[in-house]
């Protein structure tokens, strides 16, 4: 499926979305691998099988085998670390000063550069609901000098994803 298709399943009352998802594929904020790689990192994020295929089908050819591989170790990482992370900052007590004790080298090396890795995972933890984490990696995206108005697009596309998957889980739901 091509990210036309996926627009084209969008029905009449998600015309933003549909409207968004073909402007956002083009946003110019972002250097051509940020843009593919956040998208893909967010429909992963989604969950929604027909989103990723469509997405990794327009956005993973324009992605380097280790970028592609970095879009999704953003999304399996930060799927681990949003839960984690949002437990500690919401449950009041000691947790937040307690070791993860979870293993997170993917962070360190993730095979592209530091503040692409990081905008992704910036943009799944919009997704996820992770404030903490959204705190933290956009304070190590500015610090890389990546611009406020790359990351609101970065987030945007989350945003967007985030909508069309719900959407077509909806959409599906009524009519099974």
């Amino acid at each position: 499926m091509s990210l036309e298709a996926l627009r084209n399943r969008l029905p009449d009352y998600a015309k933003d979305q549909k409207l968004n998802l073909g402007s956002l594929a083009t946003e110019p904020t972002l250097t051509e691998q940020q843009r593919a790689g956040t998208f893909i990192a967010s429909a992963l994020a989604s969950r929604n099988t027909e989103v990723i295929r469509a997405i990794v089908a327009e956005f993973g050819p324009k992605l380097s085998p280790d970028a592609l591989t970095a879009a999704k170790a953003a999304a399996s990482i930060m799927g681990m670390n949003n839960v984690y992370y949002r437990f500690t900052h919401l449950v009041p007590g000691t947790y937040g000063t307690m070791p993860a004790k979870l293993r997170m080298n993917i962070m360190a090396k993730p095979g592209v550069e530091k503040a692409d890795f990081e905008l992704w995972s910036l943009a799944v933890s919009a997704i996820n609901g992770c404030g903490m984490c959204m705190e933290s990696h956009e304070k190590v995206v500015v610090g890389h000098g990546v611009s406020k108005d790359a990351v609101q697009a970065a987030v945007r596309i989350a945003s967007v994803v985030h909508a069309v998957a719900a959407t077509l889980d909806g959409e599906d739901a009524m009519a099974a």
